[in-house]
C-alpha cells in the first residue's frame, strides 16, 4: 500500500531500529510508495513512511533493490559532492558522496549479503542509510 511521505524533522532525526520478520508487510508499502513516486524518487527509507526500522529500498535498471538491516561497511577514498533533493524535504542540498561503497544487508529471508555498489546506486544508498541513522541532508 502506498504511504504518506513523513516530513517531520524530529522523527526523521531518529536513528531506526533493526528489523525483523514482523516488518515484512513495510518492504511492500515501500515498493508501492516508490512505484507511486516514479520519476521523481530514486529510493527511500522505512522511516520516510513513518516505520522506523532499517529498510531501504533502491530503484535500479532491472529491479528494486531492497535491504534489510543495510550498513556500509567500507568505501573508496574517491568521492564528489552531489546535489540531492529527498521527498521528506523541500529544495536540494549539497552533500559529499563516494564514489564506490561496500555493503552487509539481509534480504526478505534475511539472507546476509555483502555487495559492492558504485555510481547512482551507490549515491541512492548512502542516502538512504543516511536516512536509517538520523542524518538528514
Amino acid at each position: 500500500m502506498e504511504r504518506p511521505i513523513v516530513k517531520d524533522i524530529l522523527f526523521l532525526k531518529r536513528k531506526s531500529a533493526p528489523a525483523t520478520e514482523a516488518d515484512l508487510g513495510t518492504v511492500k508499502d515501500l515498493a508501492d510508495t516508490l512505484a507511486a513516486n516514479r520519476g521523481i524518487c530514486a529510493g527511500l527509507a522505512a522511516n520516510m513512511i513513518g516505520v522506523s526500522r532499517r529498510i531501504i529500498i533502491a530503484a535500479t535498471p532491472l529491479a528494486p533493490l531492497i535491504m534489510l538491516n543495510p550498513v556500509i561497511v567500507s568505501h573508496s577514498e574517491e568521492s564528489y559532492f552531489a546535489e540531492e533533493g529527498c521527498l521528506s524535504l523541500t529544495g536540494t542540498r549539497k552533500v559529499r558522496r563516494y564514489e564506490r561503497i561496500e555493503v552487509e544487508y539481509q534480504d526478505t529471508g534475511f539472507k546476509k549479503h555483502k555487495a559492492s555498489f558504485s555510481g547512482f546506486t551507490a549515491q541512492i544508498i548512502q542516502h538512504e542509510t543516511d536516512h536509517l541513522d538520523g542524518i538528514i541532508i
